[in-house]
């Protein structure tokens, strides 16, 4: 479903935050992208998603370029980022109303998936109110929302965790699953190696815009916990 191969991304001064980086992503995939800051996980992101153009390389999502067809590559995703900036003088009903109207989705589906998804993230009360008087975590959930109510194939977040309280933690974690089991799949960045070790059936580890080891999370971890293995691994490479 994602194809990122030999990925290279090039910023000013030769620096490469993404250096010759080969992913692929299947459905049905819950994929976790780990390294420090700095290591070209958002870069890598940047450019899956189209917000970045990259140097060398090709990714295809479902079987197109996103160079070459990017409008039909983003049709099915969705795109969680590690900031959340979005329209604070909209209301939340608003915010969410533009998104559907983004993604051509239904008057039906889009008051389906609306009520669905803000009475489960508990954000129903609040979606009258401009989204500038929301607190981090719930700016973080009305971003999850616009996300899902598209039902896009792949979802692509970068950092997805941070500012969710446990139990919206605990939700995102169940609708990534629902979403890999109706065929989908999920590339995601994260810092938190104990949440990557437990939902993800893949991952890999990148430091200084290098890939340095990934595959299956078991055959990786195998009798060790990730950060152990995280640690060892970036240790090795100095």
């Amino acid at each position: 479903m994602l194809e990122i191969n030999n990925l290279t991304k090039i910023y000013k001064g030769e620096n490469k935050a993404a250096d010759n980086v080969t992913i692929h992503v299947e459905a049905g995939d819950i994929y976790g992208f780990i390294g420090h800051n700095g290591a070209g996980k958002t870069t890598t992101i940047k450019c899956v998603t189209g917000i970045l153009d990259f140097n060398e390389g090709e990714i295809l999502i479902d079987g197109k370029s996103i160079k070459d067809k990017p409008i039909e590559c983003k049709k099915i995703i969705a795109y969680i980022p590690d900031e959340i900036n979005i329209y604070e003088n909209l209301t939340g009903i608003q915010f969410l109303e533009f998104i559907s109207d983004i993604f051509g989705i239904s008057a039906e589906l889009r008051e389906k998936n609306i009520n669905k998804f803000s009475e489960m993230f508990e954000m129903k009360e609040a979606l009258s109110s401009v989204i500038s008087s929301y607190s981090h975590g719930m700016k973080q959930k009305i971003a999850l929302i616009s996300a899902f109510i598209h039902e896009p194939k792949i979802l692509i977040c970068d950092e997805p965790f941070v500012g969710l309280d446990p139990k919206s933690s605990h939700i995102l974690k169940e609708q990534m699953k629902e979403l890999c089991n109706n065929g989908g799949a999920i590339f995601f960045s994260t810092h938190v190696l104990e949440v990557a070790q437990k939902l993800c059936n893949k991952i890999s580890i990148i430091k200084q815009g290098k890939i340095i080891v990934e595959g299956n999370t078991d055959e990786i971890v195998k009798n060790k916990s990730l950060e152990d293995v995280f640690l060892e691994l970036v240790e090795e490479e100095k």
